[in-house]
């Protein structure tokens, strides 16, 4: 099976509600579907998602990488040589890990489809359904409680609410949606890298002195800090979860051989798709430290082939993809369930996904 074209488009989905963070606010996904042909008539998709504020992928670098570099180092390759083709694709251009990210989905898709099985039968096949926590955006503490209770309305039982705007006003967020939703929940925290060193381990004390009982706390340094984030986690009562600090196998190593964190998340978009993905879970295999899986604000297509990695191996315990459920639509045919928490893989040859509709193509 031999890559004869690679086609381009934009896809648009309006959240339910804005998204915000520490780094941004955001109304609507708009991300960058790759669709990879093949002389078989079969077809892979892929997806990639602009988040310049972590990954440094704008739209407009993830196409000019996609087009440069990217689809004439693939154009013509063969399939059945899978393991040189991942290697052509990560060599073809430094850096842009979410146009890579993309076309490792979409090649993933196809073998799965060569071969006539899912991709997370292939991988290890460990489950066939996880379950995600939901995001809590950072607002005023009372609209923070009131989302809470809305997510609880729909059936989730785990929290992950977004800190570090205002970090005066964190622990008062915190409480307010414990109190909203009672002891029985749990709770997540996200700071995407909004607080110093000192300044997480005082709130994060506070947080349980005050019995708000936090399972984990995201991100709470800069991506770049791993003596920051080792100094938040040897002092903090909170567990530390590596998130921006891991783009790749070795951000993953090095953390884990400083104790620099008790948890990673791995993200297809920061560290370039499956291929790599499955380097950071073996190394954390070995260290015996357990993982997240992770999305950016991303449509189905690509979280998607995060629930086949998430269903394929047993070290990543904890599961944060909402990127579908917080969209108002879902326009990605095939694929994974998404029934609120709970997520049900597809049996589907490939990553299952046969179709999108309301694309924009860029050719």
């Amino acid at each position: 099976m031999k890559i004869t074209d690679i086609r381009l488009a934009k896809i648009s989905v309006p959240l339910r509600v804005p998204f915000k963070t520490a780094l941004r606010t955001v109304d609507s996904v708009e991300d960058v579907i790759v669709e990879i042909h093949t002389d078989t008539g079969l077809v892979g998709y892929g997806e990639a998602p602009p988040t310049g504020a972590i990954t440094g992928d704008t739209t407009g670098a993830i196409l000019g990488a996609l087009r440069d570099h990217i689809i004439p180092a693939l154009r013509g390759q063969s399939l059945e040589e899978f393991e040189p083709l991942m290697k052509r694709l990560q060599k073809a251009v430094v850096h842009n890990t979410s146009a890579k990210a993309a076309v490792d989905i979409a090649l993933y898709d196809l073998y799965g489809k060569m071969l006539g099985a899912p991709v997370y039968q292939l991988l290890g096949a460990s489950r066939r359904s996880i379950t995600t926590d939901i995001t809590i955006s950072v607002n005023p503490p009372e609209e923070m409680a009131r989302d809470a209770l809305v997510a609880l309305a729909r059936g989730y039982d785990t929290l992950k609410i977004k800190v570090g705007i205002d970090p005066t006003l964190d622990v008062a967020r915190l409480c307010a949606v414990r109190q909203a939703v009672g002891p029985d929940i749990r709770l997540r925290i996200d700071a995407n890298q909004a607080w110093t060193p000192k300044q997480a381990v005082m709130l994060l004390n506070q947080m349980q002195e005050k019995g708000l009982d936090i399972e984990l706390v995201e991100q709470p340094v800069a991506g770049r800090d791993f003596a920051g984030l080792k100094y938040v986690t040897e002092r903090s009562y909170v567990p530390v979860m590596a998130d921006e600090s891991v783009f790749s196998a070795e951000d993953a190593m090095t953390i884990m051989q400083m104790g620099a964190a008790d948890l990673i998340n791995i993200k297809l978009m920061k560290c370039g798709g499956l291929y790599n993905a499955l380097k950071i879970a073996s190394a954390a295999e070995v260290f015996g430290v357990e993982c997240m899986i992770g999305c950016m604000l991303e449509a189905k297509v690509s979280v998607n082939a995060a629930v086949h990695l998430a269903c394929a191996k047993s070290i990543i315990t904890k599961v944060d993809l909402d990127g579908p459920v917080l969209c108002s639509e879902d326009p990605v045919d095939g694929g994974s369930v998404f029934d609120e928490k709970i997520i049900t893989v597809s049996d589907a040859p490939g990553l299952g996904v046969t179709g999108i509709r309301g694309l924009q193509y860029l050719d």
